[in-house]
């Protein structure tokens, strides 16, 4: 497997503040990464930094053979890089419809763009029953599966997954996960995932870090990392 992603020495700052110190990371092409920690780890930064948004950096970031650390958001998006951030970020006024719409808006193959409705449709058939439907209407769940299907407009190489299962019921977490794990090994999007739920993020990652006040203090196949007894303790339960 060859990197898609790789973070080298990554240092974020707000302001003068340092919040990120110097870590490395990579996301293997076609491969999913956790990024663990508790809150205040920086995990939500790292995606942040990633897009450019708002943060001050250091070091390098590559995106397969390219620099794309000092690069505008805008630019990065059209790479191939989506973000799917905490809150959803759905256009609550919108319809379901037309927040896809808004997810190719840096496509320019318009014929494939409205095939792709019913690809992203056969992943997520509540949003088609939903389609008319004014987004901020719709179910927590729903909702996060329309943030989801809005970055998959973009036809992604790498999506960057904020939190999915928050504040959302246990049957539709696992569903959401179940057609991740689906992307992923139908379309060969590599994903980066921050979540809290560590033991849904240990079943679906390939590869984890995790992060501590900034800090990468751990690293290595899901399966290894879950096998940590501290790790097991801190994050798991038991």
């Amino acid at each position: 497997m060859t990197a898609l992603l790789e973070l080298r020495e990554l240092g974020v700052a707000y302001g003068q503040t340092p919040v990120i110190h110097k870590i490395d990371l990579i996301v293997e092409r076609g491969g999913i990464t956790a990024l663990l920690g508790a809150n205040g780890a920086g995990k939500t930064t790292v995606l942040r930094a990633i897009c450019n948004m708002r943060v001050r950096n250091s070091g390098a970031i590559l995106f397969g053979d390219r620099r794309i650390e000092t690069w505008q958001t805008e630019d990065i998006v059209r790479l191939g890089i989506a973000h799917v951030p905490d809150g959803r970020g759905t256009f609550v006024h919108l319809s379901v419809e037309e927040n896809l719409v808004l997810g190719a808006y840096t496509r320019r193959d318009r014929t494939a763009v409205a095939q792709d409705f019913e690809r992203i449709y056969s992943y997520f058939p509540r949003l088609k029953e939903r389609a008319q439907q004014q987004a901020g209407t719709l179910s927590g769940g729903e909702q996060q599966m329309l943030a989801i299907a809005r970055a998959l407009m973009l036809r992604p190489k790498l999506l960057l997954l904020d939190e999915p299962s928050f504040g959302l019921a246990p049957l539709v977490v696992q569903e959401i996960f179940r057609i991740l794990r689906q992307i992923n090994e139908e379309e060969n999007v590599s994903m980066l995932l921050v979540e809290q739920n560590a033991s849904l993020a240990l079943a679906l990652a390939t590869h984890v870090y995790l992060l501590e006040t900034g800090r990468v203090v751990m690293d290595g196949p899901a399966s290894i990392v879950s096998d940590n007894a501290a790790v097991r303790r801190a994050y798991l339960g038991y």
